[in-house]
């Protein structure tokens, strides 16, 4: 019988209650093919192993972008803001795919509309955890309807920011080491979403 994927609300135990069970990434090339899994943490060690993974940024009817402040239960950047969503696809799920699910389980949300906005590469280590971020990232936008509904287990706390009050958030509190450049990446899509009047 076939086995579902572990999700971060099925990852703490075995069915049975028993010792934890790995979540796997996907390994890839740097032209994002697959090549082989590793285990998440193992693969964040320095020096890192380049895999798959995500980033979403949704936006009102009023153009402002929703971030979020990861949990400080998180083993990863915890308490520093970051874009709407970012995770990893599991060995053979399609990033888009990924995108829907963890923006549901970590904002209790569905995109009203998302859409694929290119890929960025990079390798960015986080002094505070001495993990390394080595990701091919496929980058996704979209828009929101829906009040958001967050997991405290992974978000510690939310804002829709205008890129003037995101601008002021950035220069006085603290945000993921991945955020300016996911963020870069993805500004032509975003003005096309928001148009010209939106700032981005």
């Amino acid at each position: 019988m076939p086995t579902s994927p572990t999700s971060p609300t099925t990852a703490n135990t075995t069915p049975d209650g028993g010792a934890p069970q790995e979540i796997l990434l996907e390994l890839v090339d740097e032209h994002g093919t697959t090549i082989g899994t590793a285990e998440k943490l193992a693969a964040h060690q320095p020096p890192g192993q380049l895999h798959r993974a995500f980033s979403v940024f949704l936006f009102d009817d009023r153009g402002r972008l929703l971030i979020q402040r990861r949990a400080l239960g998180k083993y990863h950047s915890p308490g520093v803001w970051s874009n709407t969503c970012c995770g990893h696809p599991y060995p053979g799920e399609a990033p888009f795919a990924a995108a829907a699910r963890r923006t549901h389980e970590e904002l209790g949300l569905s995109p009203s509309l998302m859409a694929e906005a290119g890929t960025v590469r990079y390798n960015h280590p986080d002094p505070d955890s001495g993990l390394v971020e080595q990701e091919y990232n496929h980058l996704f936008i979209g828009l929101v309807g829906a009040v958001p509904a967050p997991d405290p287990e992974e978000v510690g706390e939310i804002a829709f920011v205008t890129p003037e009050e995101l601008a002021e958030r950035h220069a006085a509190a603290p945000f993921s080491s991945w955020f300016m450049t996911v963020l870069d990446a993805a500004r032509p899509a975003i003005k096309e979403l928001t148009g010209p009047s939106g700032g981005w």
